[in-house]
This record gives structure tokens, C-alpha cells and sequence, in this order.
């Protein structure tokens, strides 16, 4: 059901709300916004507007600083299936059942759940998927979605649309950058890994990656101004996973669930944003519901991004369960300074045989050689190691790559049981 309730209400809270054109905004809540979604495929944070030198995104940058940047912002899962099954129904993985990666017993949604295209659709936008690039959509339930259109040019007079899209080269395209290749010898290696020119090449052919996405993301933002759609359209940029590395994608540590967010609504939003709230995926879905003026038929688990409720979330949370061939269960616990994992199946190793991964990942393979000769540092050897540790702990204002498990420190013990406490609850 369409709601004509406020998007002057939800603007008014908004903590970075450009009052300047409030006039403006209140003469149009009759109307509801475009809402175009870019998901950018297995990235996170490594993009120059989050500070990494080596890389050149203008058109992601220009659209940082044309709104607003999220600083800590997660995916509830670090795989794209699982991730994007909870985006597209505001509702944790788990809690729907579709937290295995890659299962071939898909259900359908537990009952009063439906997708975001769906309710959108519903409520009379016009929902494209792909408007020229991936169609991808990976979700683990047998509901149809809900999206009537490929491209937003299809929409009749007057009537908005929700366009979702995917840029696929970051996913492992192995294609290179021939216009601005980057040096690796630059590139800023995690602790984690060994210091060897395959890795820092293997690292720089990913942000080289990154590079081309910016240059399609740019052509889409440049189409939506050439129609003359910009300024009433909300723009939200994404990446469905962190980073396709070992120790990023498919683990809880930041380098699998943190990702980019970056917003931008002309009139709306304040450009040269930062906000360091706790924000995850699910919140996406929420705001977009409550922007079009939706009434799910069941209560969502996100919150609006435009609400000053936000600012006072204590923790996010997300999981990992079966990926492809490799059984495993992980949970975490996130706040802005502490990171708590509880690993349900210790007995498993952190790298067991993953197909895709073996395949795909030449700096595993490097990893797999070292360990195998007993070079590799102990910090960089735990991640090959036959078993997990039940819990980990992690001080990120201290140890940003998570390196240090503290989960013995004494002196952390409250924040390691309000940590335990906080997922049992959640769970």
C-alpha cells in the first residue's frame, strides 16, 4: 500500500538534511523519489574517497562529495547470495532461511516477506534490473522479485522508478586497467599476507578493476543527467561483499563485510558528507520503503539512514554459513571500536578447500606454497592454521586488520561478555 505520509517527515530528522532547500522540499512531498541502486560486486572500502592512494575512482569520488559517505557501513553476510538475500527483503539471512551460499534446496520466503522490487512495484514504481549492465540478482528463495522493467527509460509519464544494477568487473574479471595501470609496488598490503611481487600484483589488478567499474559507474550517472533525472533521484552505491581476497570475502573480519556506501539526493542529502554511524545493508531497504511511501506486510530489521534513532545502535551484526563446497558457521558482533566472532565450528579450518577460491585466487595459492615451507610470519600463518579459536576479539581503533585476537585480555572481559550477550540475544 503506497502511504502519502511524510517524506517531509523523514527529511525533517534527517541528520544531514541540506536545509538550505527545505521550501523546496516541503512543496514536493507530494512526490516520491527515483531511487537508482548500484551494487558494485566483491568491494570494499579500497576506493581513493576512503583513502587508498593507489587507486583512481573520479566518478565514485565526485559521487562521495555530491552527498554523503559512510564510514562504517556492513553487509550481514560476506558472500554476495546470502548478502544480497537479505538486502532485497530487509530481513537478516537467517532469519528467512537463505544463509547458505550456493544451496540448491531454495524455498520460498516465510510468510508476509516479500522482495523490495515487488512492494515497489506494487505501489506503482516502475523496477528495472539491469538498465545495460548485470542482471544479477543471486537471491537463495523462489520468490519472483518483482521487476518489470530492464531500463528506466520504460516507465510511463510520471511514474518513478527503482532501478537496480550491477557492476560485475571488480568479480574477478582479471581485466587490467590499460589506461591507468597501477604500480605494485605502491599498493598498501595487509599484515596478513607475505610481501611477494605475485600478491602486490594480485592486489593491484584488483583496485586496477575497481578503476574500470568507475569508469561505467560514471557513464550511469552521466545517462540519469542526460535525462534529466538527477536531482530527483536518490543514487545509493554499494558493494554486495568485501573484498575477493583470502581473509576478505566470506569471513567476518572487515575485510569480507566492510563495505562502500555512499548516498547522494540533490536538495537532500549535504554534499561533502561524512557520517561514522553504525549502518548496515538492511537499512538500505528500509530507507527505500519509507522514502516510496510502503507499507511491508511484515516488519523490517533495518532502520532508516535518514532517522536520528541511527546514531544510537550499539552494534551490527552478520553470519557466514555454508559457501559453495566448504561447510563452516561463523557470527559476529560489531561496535565502532570492538569486533567479537564466535566461530561454531572451531574444529574447521579458516582455509579450507573452496573450488572457487583455489581457482581464482593467486594470492591463496602463494599462501598455501609459504605455509607449506614454514615461511610465512606467525600472524600470517594463523589464517592456514588447522583450527579456529571459538571466539576472537578484536581492538579495531588499535588493530584495523584484526591481527591481535584479545579475547583473554583481562581487561577486556565486560566488553567480551556484553559482546556474547548482545549476540544470544540477537540470534
Amino acid at each position: 500500500m503506497y502511504r502519502k505520509l511524510g517524506i517531509l517527515a523523514v527529511l525533517i530528522i534527517c541528520p544531514f538534511l541540506d536545509h538550505t532547500t527545505h521550501a523546496e522540499t516541503k512543496a514536493s512531498t507530494s512526490s516520491r523519489p527515483n531511487i537508482l541502486w548500484i551494487m558494485l560486486e566483491d568491494w570494499g572500502t579500497d576506493l581513493s574517497c576512503y583513502g587508498t592512494q593507489a587507486v583512481h575512482t573520479p566518478h565514485i569520488d565526485q559521487l562521495a562529495s555530491e552527498g554523503v559517505r559512510y564510514t562504517r557501513a556492513f553487509t550481514t553476510a560476506p558472500v554476495c547470495s546470502t548478502s544480497r538475500s537479505a538486502m532485497l527483503t530487509g530481513h537478516y539471512q537467517n532469519y528467512t532461511h537463505t544463509n547458505q551460499h550456493r544451496t540448491e534446496k531454495k524455498r520460498p520466503l516465510p510468510y508476509g516477506i516479500e522482495p523490495l522490487p515487488l512492494l515497489l512495484s506494487e505501489a506503482g514504481y516502475c523496477t528495472a534490473l539491469g538498465c545495460g549492465l548485470s542482471k544479477k540478482t543471486d537471491q537463495n528463495f523462489t520468490n519472483k522479485l518483482g521487476f518489470t522493467a530492464t531500463n528506466w527509460s520504460e516507465r510511463k509519464s510520471g511514474q518513478p522508478f527503482f532501478a537496480q544494477v550491477t557492476e560485475a568487473t571488480t568479480h574477478r574479471t582479471w581485466k587490467r586497467d590499460e589506461e591507468n595501470p597501477i604500480d605494485e609496488k605502491i599498493v598498501e598490503l595487509p599484515p596478513y599476507y607475505p610481501d611477494t611481487p605475485m600478491i602486490r600484483r594480485d592486489w593491484a589488478n584488483g583496485l586496477e578493476q575497481l578503476q574500470l567499474a568507475d569508469k561505467t559507474i560514471g557513464k550511469i550517472l552521466q545517462k540519469l543527467q542526460d535525462d534529466g533525472l538527477r536531482d530527483n533521484t536518490l543514487v545509493i552505491l554499494i558493494g554486495d561483499n568485501g573484498r575477493c581476497m583470502p581473509r576478505g570475502k566470506q569471513f567476518l573480519y572487515d575485510g569480507g563485510i566492510s563495505i562502500p556506501l555512499l548516498m547522494r539526493w540533490p536538495g537532500h542529502i549535504k554534499p561533502e558528507t561524512v557520517c561514522d554511524d553504525l549502518v548496515n545493508t538492511l537499512d538500505i531497504c528500509k530507507t527505500i520503503v519509507d522514502l516510496a511511501g510502503v507499507q511491508p506486510p511484515h516488519p523490517l530489521h533495518g532502520m532508516n539512514l535518514f532517522e536520528t534513532a541511527i546514531k544510537e545502535r550499539p552494534y551490527i551484526f552478520a553470519a557466514r554459513d555454508k559457501m559453495d563446497d566448504t561447510h563452516d558457521a561463523m557470527r559476529a558482533v560489531r561496535s565502532k571500536r570492538y569486533k567479537y566472532i564466535r566461530n561454531l565450528m572451531p574444529e574447521r579450518a579458516y582455509c579450507q578447500y573452496n573450488e572457487y577460491k583455489e581457482k581464482r585466487y593467486p594470492t591463496l595459492a602463494v599462501l598455501n606454497a609459504m605455509h607449506q615451507e614454514g615461511t610465512l610470519s606467525p600472524v600470517q600463518s594463523r589464517f592456514m592454521a588447522a583450527q579456529k579459536p571459538a571466539e576472537e576479539l578484536y581492538d579495531l581503533k588499535t588493530d584495523p586488520w584484526e591481527t591481535k585476537n584479545l579475547i583473554n585480555e583481562a581487561s577486556l572481559q565486560k566488553t567480551a561478555d556484553a559482546m556474547r550477550q548482545a549476540l544470544q540475544t540477537w540470534q
